[in-house]
C-alpha cells in the first residue's frame, strides 16, 4: 500500500503527507523581495494539499543571485516579505520551506525570457576564480 498520504513525521517537524513541492526558480522578484507572485504561487501549492512547500533558491546576498529577478533572504525586509507566503502556506495546512542559495560563478544571469546570458555590468562572487 502506498504511503503518501501517510503524515511524514521528522523530529519536531510532522508533514501532513509526503508530497513535495521541491523548489522551482520563478524569477519574479523585485530586488530579491517575495510579492503577489510568490503568494499566490506558493499558497496554491498548499491548497491544492502539499505537505511541504519550499521556495525557489533565495539567495543569502544580493550577488549571490542567479539573477535579478531571484528571491532573496539576506535583511529584514526580505523575511517580512516573506511572512505573509510562510502564513498561507501554513494556514492551509503545509509546512513551509526555504531553500537558502548563493550561486557562485553562475551568479549575473539574465532571466530565461532576457536571454538568459551573463550580466556586464554584474561581478560574481565565489570562492574562488
Amino acid at each position: 500500500m502506498s504511503h503518501l498520504f501517510d503524515p511524514l513525521p521528522m523530529r519536531s517537524l510532522s508533514l501532513s503527507n509526503r508530497i513535495v513541492v521541491s523548489p522551482m526558480c520563478q524569477y519574479s522578484s523585485v530586488d530579491g523581495l517575495a510579492n503577489d507572485w510568490h503568494l499566490v504561487h506558493l499558497g496554491t501549492r498548499a491548497v491544492g494539499g502539499a505537505g511541504l512547500v519550499s521556495t525557489e533558491a533565495t539567495a543569502v546576498s544580493p550577488e549571490g543571485r542567479i539573477s535579478p529577478a531571484d528571491l532573496g533572504l539576506w535583511s529584514d525586509e526580505h523575511a517580512e516579505a516573506l511572512r505573509p507566503v510562510a502564513s498561507l502556506v501554513r494556514g492551509h495546512g503545509a509546512v513551509p520551506g526555504v531553500q537558502l542559495a548563493h550561486a557562485g560563478r553562475k551568479a549575473s544571469t539574465a532571466p530565461p525570457w532576457d536571454g538568459g546570458g551573463v550580466l556586464p555590468d554584474w561581478t560574481p562572487l565565489a570562492p574562488s576564480p
